[in-house]
């Protein structure tokens, strides 16, 4: 059997990030403490592409290792965490909203600085692997089926169209998905996808289900070490785990009305 992998998810970086994006962004300076922990633990972090395709192909993975992902498409993660993971070597992950990213295909809705096309290049040159987050960052289990394929086909081919290599992986924004959203990801061409669940992946989860555990603001050291180490996430993620499936009922019960409206 699989042991679990943590699967780390941020978002926003900067000492100052705007208020909107605050909660789920990380201070540089916590950003460089946690990925110390991480080498000084003997982590190895992968992309999303490479633990999916070793679970897949029941491949050998190395020590200890954890996913760093990052949601949206923020500045930050250029200016702020790309040193960072360079200086020690790690993998990541960027998905990306690319209706929200500076420049060509720019749309409204974004929730602070958002990376440019050049910084997307730099930061797929420098190995991380680049996932698509749909184009507007939408709630996808809320859309109807047209809509739900454009949000999903159009940020792949944007994606492939910007750096020229098809995307592997997605990640549902606000972490929500049903059957029918993952077989639209699917059709669309990606691999595997990533939720949140705040819980460690495991390969029983399936290749468009795996859980991720939240990094935030006021995640302390301790904590990200409990959280990397797989120690009390239940209990420390149990207000979160509730809400996201009390939340759950709500969406699906509002899908459900309009989709009676509409008969």
């Amino acid at each position: 059997m699989s042991a679990p992998v943590p699967v780390l998810m941020y978002h926003a970086m900067g000492h100052r990030p705007a208020r909107a994006a605050y909660g789920l962004s990380v201070s540089p300076d916590a950003f460089a403490d946690q990925m110390a922990l991480l080498a000084d633990r003997g982590f190895t972090p992968l992309t999303t592409a490479q633990l999916a395709h070793a679970w897949r192909t029941a491949g050998a993975l190395p020590p200890r290792p954890v996913l760093i992902t990052f949601d949206d498409g923020y500045e930050g993660v250029h200016r702020h965490a790309l040193p960072v993971l360079t200086k020690h070597g790690f993998a990541s992950t960027v998905f990306v909203s690319t209706g929200w990213l500076r420049g060509a295909h720019e749309e409204s809705g974004a929730l602070d600085t958002m990376l440019d096309w050049d910084q997307v290049r730099e930061l797929a040159a420098a190995g991380t692997e680049i996932g698509g987050h749909s184009h507007t960052h939408p709630q996808l289990d809320q859309l109807p089926d047209e809509q739900l394929w454009f949000e999903t086909l159009r940020c792949k081919e944007i994606v492939a169209e910007e750096l020229g290599t098809r995307p592997l992986s997605f990640a549902y924004p606000y972490g929500y998905s049903t059957r029918r959203v993952r077989r639209t990801v699917r059709a669309a061409g990606f691999t595997q996808a990533l939720a949140v669940g705040n819980a460690l992946a495991r390969r029983r989860q399936g290749p468009y289900a795996l859980e991720r555990v939240t990094v935030r603001r006021t995640t302390g050291i301790d904590e990200f070490a409990r959280v990397v180490e797989g120690r009390a996430i239940a209990r420390t993620f149990a207000r979160d785990r509730a809400l996201t499936k009390g939340y759950a009922l709500v969406r699906g019960g509002r899908r459900a009305g309009r989709a009676l409206a509409g008969r």
